[in-house]
């Protein structure tokens, strides 16, 4: 069960696009991955280089100008996901001007194409570094990003306490009054958030996902979800999941 579970966080952490028969839409996955600023993720989906990217549509006759283009699109795009993710405009709009220059400047389709991926983690990591900025302890944005990077896992304060070489009762505090809810709750909410991800840009079941993330059985997951989402997984995904349909027969939540 457990060699199931990491599978299938594996396959949705690192999945790729020919890896999938499922219909989901990556490219708004990418562009949600940024804004999250999920650092990890946000390099494996930059792994293919801008050049070697299939479906993109010709822009230009002239290849350099038609990958700038797309390249341009690019960040723009990211630009105003990481806005509505909560970086400020003027911010946003400065990094994108400052790549959109460079880009501009460079006389072939391999400089750009490289430059995509840096432009993309120098978003990414400002959204990392904004998901934190309020948290003024080391210790806690530790724990964040341990939080983040082992949602397939079942995380306790004993187990985050140890990794950051503090109490349990002195960690809870610290982390209630930095952050304004305890460890669980935050834990809780940074699974669901991941959950309806999962609901939106893939074909897992509730089951899967519930195995995926940990949750000790499919109902406590629905009870879970249905408590902050106000309604059940599948409900969810049935209203948000972009123009497909879910192959297969039709699951019901349990």
């Amino acid at each position: 069960m457990n060699s199931d579970k990491e599978l299938f966080y594996q396959e949705y952490v690192r999945r790729e696009k020919e890896s999938l028969r499922a219909p989901y839409d990556p490219e708004l996955e990418f562009y949600s991955v940024i804004k999250a600023g999920d650092i990890k993720r946000t390099e494996e989906l930059c792994k293919q280089p801008l050049i070697e990217k299939k479906g993109l549509g010709i822009l230009s006759d002239n290849y350099v100008r038609h990958i700038k283009y797309h390249f341009v699109i690019t960040t723009a795009l990211i630009a105003r996901y990481c806005i509505e993710g909560g970086m400020e405009l003027s911010e946003a709009y400065s990094i994108s001007d400052y790549y959109i220059q460079k880009a501009d400047k460079m006389t072939d389709a391999k400089s750009v194409s490289d430059l995509h991926p840096v432009m993309c983690l120098d978003y990414a990591k400002r959204m990392n570094n904004l998901r934190k900025e309020k948290i003024c302890s080391k210790p806690v944005a530790s724990c964040i990003d341990y939080i983040h990077d082992h949602l397939n896992t079942r995380i306790t304060v004993s187990q985050l306490a140890q990794y950051v070489s503090l109490s349990e009762n002195y960690l809870s505090r610290l982390f209630k009054k930095q952050t304004g809810r305890s460890i669980s709750s935050y834990i809780m909410e940074q699974k669901i958030k991941t959950a309806k991800n999962m609901l939106i840009y893939s074909d897992y079941t509730v089951a899967q996902i519930a195995m995926t993330l940990a949750f000790p059985s499919q109902s406590y997951f629905t009870e879970q979800f249905r408590k902050r989402a106000k309604m059940t997984p599948i409900q969810y995904r049935e209203q948000h999941f972009r123009n497909t349909e879910i192959g297969g027969e039709k699951e019901t939540d349990k």
